[in-house]
């Protein structure tokens, strides 16, 4: 005989709140649905949920904690469900208020940013209490958007005078050839990511204010030599195509009241075999020191399309096979190596034992 459903149920006074956490056509609840394997359905005011106690559950604490934010005025959209679900899922005495209550407020006319998950919300929190920060994980998981919107507000706040947004000008693993127009138009289509997501916190006619009056300055790191930022934010993005002599280079340039993000992903380097990256030899020399923070991302923190975690996830098992496959082969030649020398020693003790049966006769 089959184990009794479990049921609970949320019941929401506010209309207005009951509305926004419902979605247009419950989209919500039936991504909640979906997303935590319970039913959940709606009758006036209240939110009933039923099906198997863990998954009951886990939508039961998601949606009283999601009314809460959404009565501080917090949007929940269709895309901040299933990561939502999924850190309540692995961490049960976390709150989705604690998770989702980091929020990055850069202009009064647009939506505020809000960190989904704990490793974003501890993200924030470093680039904010740290003059360097290094964010350091796969695709898909808010490193880059982050940094804009902290480095956006403070612009807009006045806490620094400008942003300067660079990333190394290197090609995705194909030869784009000759590029037309002048320095500008020849370098934009590599830092088009980091106005996208400018446009996405600050209107259009704003960004191009303050880029006419240098307040917000994009460019490619290797024009960053011989700079000195002052109260400056300076975002350094795909930093794992920056050389060993760029990365030292640019980590060199921060001056008096400017903070530093470098963001990057090392399984997706681009810079020409041999070259050894500068974002994993930095790892390596400056963690530990007071006042730079390392965060570290991994696949359950990506925020995009549910289907971009399980291909992050695929590409990495292919990954650590072809590692496992490289040390097999490196190991394979020493191991032939000792099994001759073995070999040619005993073939010397038998052809010394000969001998000197020979010379016995």
């Amino acid at each position: 005989m089959g184990e009794a459903p479990f049921s609970a149920n949320v019941e929401v006074e506010n209309t207005s709140v009951l509305l926004a956490l419902s979605g247009p056509q419950s989209r919500l609840l039936g991504e909640l649905a979906r997303y935590s394997g319970a039913e959940v359905n709606l009758r006036g005011n209240t939110i009933f949920i039923s099906g198997q106690e863990p998954d009951v559950l886990v939508a039961q604490r998601f949606l009283k904690d999601a009314a809460q934010l959404v009565e501080r005025g917090v949007d929940i959209g269709p895309n901040d469900v299933a990561h939502s679900v999924r850190s309540l899922r692995h961490n049960p005495d976390a709150r989705l208020t604690d998770l989702l209550d980091e929020i990055v407020l850069v202009s009064p006319k647009r939506r505020p940013v809000v960190p989904k998950g704990p490793t974003q919300r501890r993200y924030v929190e470093a680039i904010r209490m740290h003059d360097l920060t290094f964010g350091i994980g796969p695709a898909g998981t808010g490193k880059t958007y982050l940094a804009m919107a902290v480095a956006a507000s403070c612009l807009m706040q006045r806490t620094v005078k400008r942003i300067v947004l660079t990333r190394p000008a290197v090609e995705a693993g194909e030869k784009l050839g000759f590029l037309p127009g002048d320095l500008a138009e020849k370098v934009n289509p590599y830092l088009r990511p980091l106005y996208d997501a400018l446009h996405d916190m600050l209107e259009f006619d704003k960004v191009d204010q303050m880029r006419e009056r240098g307040q917000i300055e994009v460019a490619p790191l290797a024009f960053m030599r011989g700079r000195t930022l002052n109260d400056s934010f300076v975002i350094l993005d795909e930093a794992q195509n920056a050389t060993s002599e760029q990365m030292r280079m640019f980590l060199t340039r921060l001056g008096y009241g400017s903070k530093a993000v470098v963001t990057g992903d090392m399984t997706q380097t681009d810079l020409p075999s041999g070259s050894r990256s500068g974002l994993r030899e930095a790892r390596g020399l400056l963690e530990g020191i007071d006042g730079i923070a390392f965060c570290e991302f991994t696949d359950s923190d990506v925020v995009r399309h549910p289907l971009v975690q399980k291909i992050v996830v695929a590409y990495e098992q292919l990954d650590q096979r072809k590692r496992a496959r490289k040390a097999a082969e490196t190991s394979a030649p020493s191991a032939e190596g000792a099994v001759d020398g073995q070999k040619s020693g005993e073939d010397d003790r038998a052809s010394g034992a000969a001998g000197a049966d020979r010379g016995t006769d």
